[in-house]
């Protein structure tokens, strides 16, 4: 009974100590991404951002699939050290970058290490869960990613009123020092301790399309992060740059609009454990950004007070289908199980190239916000996927 008591308390440590280090890791993915596609608009067309967006992301699909085979040979810790290296090295060359080939390998290699690395977190955080309480461990840790993100769009904004767009890429660069300091500090306490499964991913993908819940919640969190991409790529651009905000006014209302994450997840986590289970919230969600997309398409006014709230409205609806998304998952799957991890995560890249691919078609023939309205009709689909899964209750 020690024994268990002293486990159970290692555990909670090691899992407030990857709370705090996701913490300074989402400040660190926060900090450019919503300045990345008005970055890139300085220099280039919307059609090339949108290329830019998909070469990179359509890349990071691939770097995600190979990604279990480095983790089985060198383990996850000392694959997140070598990420976490590549992920500066990306950021300072975003901020030194002064030619097109420049800033698109660097681009290039952002978007694949600050995506891989998100699943060796994925690994650190199952690896100390516990099935049971698994909706409000997920919870708790995307909370607390979730701070990071509130707290850095207003710091990107004066970051660039003060210097300029490569300010932000130095700050983020420098938020990962203190990260990779500790994870070196903390290797032995947050070692690897089991063997790592990986195998053909033709069979991967057809196991997870003939288990229904898996299939379920792959097109769930595949639909979240196309809106993502809406969201991250192309609503700032239209805000900046078509309904005229200034970085002071958009800084402010990104931090805001992100708020819901704090709010609404951890409730959300513990409702699902406890009492109703994953679809219910699911669907409330979802609908509530189907609605908010419709919106994006139906306001034409620039009243901040006005977007500020279609804004904090819509990242409810992301901030309950973001938190059922984790917790379904991680209760169908162990963090031995690194193919099925890494495949759900190629839901972040995917989304990112059908929004790029989807805006590319549309801007040849429409306005902008044209964009959000045709998303919103794909959004509806997945109510099917959220009839179609098994309830965790």
């Amino acid at each position: 009974m020690l024994f268990s008591f002293f486990r159970r308390q290692k555990r909670k440590t090691n899992l407030l100590l990857l709370y705090f280090l996701g913490t300074i890791l989402a400040i660190a993915n926060a900090l450019p991404a919503y300045i990345q596609s008005n970055f890139l608009g300085t220099m280039f067309s919307l059609s090339w951002v949108s290329i830019f967006f998909f070469s990179a992301n359509l890349i990071t699909v691939f770097a995600i699939v190979f990604f279990p085979e480095m983790i089985r040979k060198i383990g996850n810790l000392a694959s997140t050290e070598i990420i976490l290296l590549l992920f500066i090295f990306s950021l300072l060359g975003m901020s030194l970058a002064n030619s097109p080939a420049t800033i698109f390998i660097s681009f290039i290699l952002l978007s694949v290490s600050s995506n891989l690395i998100w699943i060796n977190m994925d690994i650190l955080v199952e690896s100390f869960s516990k099935n049971s309480s698994t909706g409000l461990t997920r919870t708790i840790y995307f909370t607390a990613i979730n701070l990071g993100w509130i707290i850095a769009p207003t710091l990107s904004s004066y970051l660039i009123n003060k210097g300029d767009y490569y300010w932000v890429f130095i700050a983020a660069a420098l938020f990962l020092v203190p990260f990779l300091t500790i994870l070196i500090k903390k290797r032995r306490q947050l070692q690897d301790k089991q063997r790592y499964q990986t195998g053909s991913i033709v069979k991967l993908i057809k196991k997870m399309w003939n288990n229904r819940n898996l299939r379920g919640i792959f097109f769930i969190a595949l639909l979240l992060n196309l809106f993502f991409s809406s969201a991250v790529v192309y609503i700032p651009i239209y805000l900046h740059q078509n309904l005229g905000f200034g970085w002071n006014t958009l800084g402010i209302m990104f931090s805001i609009m992100l708020i819901p994450f704090i709010l609404f997840e951890i409730p959300a986590g513990w409702l699902a454990d406890k009492y109703l289970g994953e679809k219910e919230i699911l669907s409330v969600g979802l609908g509530i950004i189907t609605i908010a997309l419709f919106l994006f398409f139906a306001v034409k006014g620039n009243d901040p007070w006005i977007w500020g709230g279609v804004l904090f409205f819509s990242r409810i609806g992301a901030a309950l289908v973001e938190a059922m998304r984790e917790s379904y998952f991680f209760k169908i799957v162990s963090a031995k199980d690194i193919d099925y991890i890494n495949l759900f995560r190629t839901t972040a890249p995917l989304g990112y190239l059908a929004g790029t691919a989807l805006a590319g078609i549309i801007l040849n023939f429409y306005s902008l916000e044209y964009l959000f309205l045709f998303i919103a009709f794909m959004m509806t689909s997945g109510f099917l996927f959220i009839y179609t899964l098994k309830d965790s209750r």
